[in-house]
C-alpha cells in the first residue's frame, strides 16, 4: 500500500513540475491524457493549483499562495 502512495505521490509532483515547466499554466485538457482526474483533483483539494475559466477553455495553474 505505502508503494502505491509514494507513486501516487511522485505522479502528483511531476505534474507540479510540468506545470511550472510550461510557465505556470496548461490548458487542462492538456493534462487529461497524461495524468490521472485524481491526482488533479488532489492538488486542487491540497490547493497547490487552482483552475481558471478563460471563456475558451479552463487553465491549471500554480496556486498564487502556493508560488511564493
Amino acid at each position: 500500500m505505502a508503494n502505491s502512495t509514494n507513486n501516487f505521490d511522485r505522479r502528483a509532483n511531476h505534474l507540479l513540475r510540468s506545470i511550472r515547466l510550461c510557465g505556470g499554466c496548461v490548458p487542462l485538457h492538456r493534462l487529461q491524457f497524461q495524468f490521472s482526474d485524481s491526482v488533479i483533483q488532489t492538488l486542487l483539494d491540497r490547493e497547490l493549483v487552482q483552475v481558471q475559466n478563460t471563456g475558451r477553455g479552463f487553465l491549471l495553474e500554480i496556486a498564487e499562495d502556493f508560488s511564493s
